[in-house]
């Protein structure tokens, strides 16, 4: 479990199996050879754009992992801690990096993602 403290209050994000099935439906490519059949890669789509510092893909991602918490962060006030200037934007996308490398339900596709990068580095 994250916490991130805005404005003086905690919040907790939870980056387990309810985050990784909703994150999962933002984005569907298609299966090779079956048709009609798509294969859910949000999370992959979405860890990929953290890493590649896309602040919109880490609200989206903070918003998710929020959710069914409380108290629940609105998306206005996520938006203005992104916002200010005093946020350490740039901890922040380490810290969530961190904790999707490190929770159950994301911690493989995350892994895999970074080796790829690693690679394609070289």
């Amino acid at each position: 479990m994250m916490e991130l403290t805005i404005n003086g209050t905690v919040y907790e994000f939870n980056f387990g199996m309810g985050f990784l099935r909703e994150i999962n439906k933002r984005v569907q490519t298609p299966v090779d050879g079956l048709k009609g059949v798509d294969k859910n890669i949000g999370l992959q789509f979405t860890v990929a754009s953290i890493i590649d510092g896309d602040v919109e893909a880490l609200v989206d991602a903070l918003d998710i992992a929020n959710k069914g918490m409380s108290p629940r962060l609105t998306r206005q006030a996520l938006d203005a801690y992104i916002d200010d200037a005093d946020t350490d934007i740039d901890g922040l996308f380490t810290m969530v990096i961190d904790f999707l490398s490190r929770a159950n339900a994301t911690k493989k596709t995350v892994a895999s993602l970074q080796e790829a990068i690693k690679e394609a580095s070289k």
